[in-house]
Formats: C-alpha cells, structure tokens, sequence
C-alpha cells in the first residue's frame, strides 16, 4: 500500500507521513482479523491479500488529509473467497548465516501454570485464538471466524521474526515483543532504516506510533512527537492515545563490506554483543 506513495517526502514523523503510515496500519490489521489464521486449517487467501492489486484496493479509500474510520474501513472483500512476555533475538555468524527468533509466553507468567516435572511455565496462547467474533483479546484485537478454536490448531500469532535482504544480500535481520506491536514496530524499524535512512541505532530507537484498526485510536509513545505533529494529526480527525514506550527491538545490520552492526532497545533490557 506505502510503496507507490512516496510517503517519505514529507519527512520523518511528519503529521502527514504518519497520516500515510498510519491508514496502511489500519487497513492492514481489518485484513488481519479476517482473513489470517492457522494455513493447516483453513484456505487463506495469501497470494490475493500480497498482490499490488489487492494493495490498490484497499488504498483506493485513503483520504490524503483525513482520517478514515475503522468500522467503515472493514476487510476487503476477496473475490472467490469464504471468509510484554515475548522474547526475541537476532543472529548473524561469521559465515553470514542469519537467524531471527521470537518465542512468547503471551501474558505475564503465562497461564500461570507450571510443570511439575519439567519446571517451566505454560503459555496462555488460548487467548490468541477467536474466542467469540468480535470481542477483543488481552490486546485488543478483534479476531475474526477463521481463527475459531479447534483441536490441533495453532493461534494466529503477531511475532514476525525478520530477515531483510537487498540485492540478494542479507541487509538486516530484527524482531521484537509486545503483542500486536510487534508487527508495527518491526515495520518502523525496516522503514525508519530503509525509507528515511536513519542509522540502525536512531531507527530502533525512534518514536513509534501503532493502528490496528480496532480500536480506532491512534497509540503515540507519550514523549515523542511533538505538539504540532499531535495537533495536526487530530485536526485530520485521529484520536491519538499517548502511551509509555513499548516493545524492545533487536536488531543486526549489515554493511556493504559485510561489517556488523549490533543494535538492542534502549526501551527494555536486552543487550547486543559480538561474540
């Protein structure tokens, strides 16, 4: 949806470039709710939600200078088709192998349930799953039929552990925790690096803002943006919700001659090494 809008003109966490962003996340997460869930049970409609078409689409109702509204954003139609406890790591070797890791309890402590044996918690990933449509999650995300619970099968998942390539050449490997943010943090990051340039270290460490569709508000870390851009942004009709930080970015660049650049979130506690 952002690639042929050239959103990066008008300047980084400009109103209007976060008026861009912000709709693709929007129209994105409607999509979500609907469309994704375990592939092993249900037919998903990958190839037709990753086509430019689709992606034209679903931008045809974007208003340069207004804010859309969630419930009449919904999912796309589709053509012939039936509709903070999370870790995350990133690994390039010596050899340029790369690895990105994201594993979750879900909640805190899980479901609160040990093994007795084995001395690990259990995750509470029940919660992932549709437990009735339209009724928000511990995230609020509101799930959609095709995530429904069933035996054997698997939630729908935000964690997207991330390997970015650039010419056929591994660029930049990154994940993060933090429920649905994840998946708008792990895109800033790609953005803020690729779109605008940004070193890796200002790219994970800037302001985020995240949309995901409902509710229909607009979450801002509290101390990142400025008063103009907040005001703009409300003027086009967003409800804006200021938040502590989240998520805890990690990240691996890499350069053209093949140096490494280790980046950890200064947000949470993890760190970033060469070993």
């Amino acid at each position: 949806m952002l690639e042929p809008t050239r959103f990066w003109r008008y300047g980084f966490q400009s109103a209007l470039s976060l008026h861009y962003q912000i709709e693709a996340m929007r129209r994105a997460f409607a999509d979500r709710a609907v469309y994704l869930g375990d592939p092993d049970f249900e037919r998903l409609p990958v190839r037709q939600l990753l086509r430019r078409s689709w992606a034209r689409q679903r931008w045809a109702s974007f208003r340069p200078n207004l804010a859309s509204r969630s419930a009449e954003v919904g999912a796309g139609p589709l053509p012939g088709f039936e509709s903070t406890q999370t870790t995350s790591y990133s690994v390039v070797d010596q050899a340029g192998n790369a690895v990105a890791v994201t594993y979750t309890l879900n909640n805190w402590f899980g479901s609160g349930v040990t093994d007795p044996r084995l001395g690990f918690l259990l995750n509470d990933e029940m919660d992932d799953f549709t437990s009735k449509p339209g009724v928000p999650n511990m995230f609020g995300l509101i799930q959609g039929r095709v995530n429904q619970i069933e035996p054997y099968k698997r939630p729908l998942s935000s964690m997207v552990p991330t390997i970015v390539t650039q010419h056929h050449r591994l660029y930049m490997v990154l994940g993060s925790p933090g429920g649905p943010r994840i998946i708008t943090t792990v895109y800033e990051i790609i953005s803020n690096r690729i779109d605008f340039h940004l070193p890796l270290r200002n790219a994970v460490a800037a302001a985020r803002f995240h949309q995901q569709w409902m509710p229909d508000v607009v979450d801002l870390e509290q101390y990142g943006f400025s008063s103009d851009t907040r005001r703009r942004l409300q003027a086009m009709g967003y409800v804006l919700k200021l938040q502590p930080d989240w998520c805890d970015g990690e990240a691996i660049g890499v350069g053209r001659s093949g140096t490494l650049a280790a980046v950890s979130d200064n947000r949470r506690t993890g760190s970033a090494g060469a070993y």
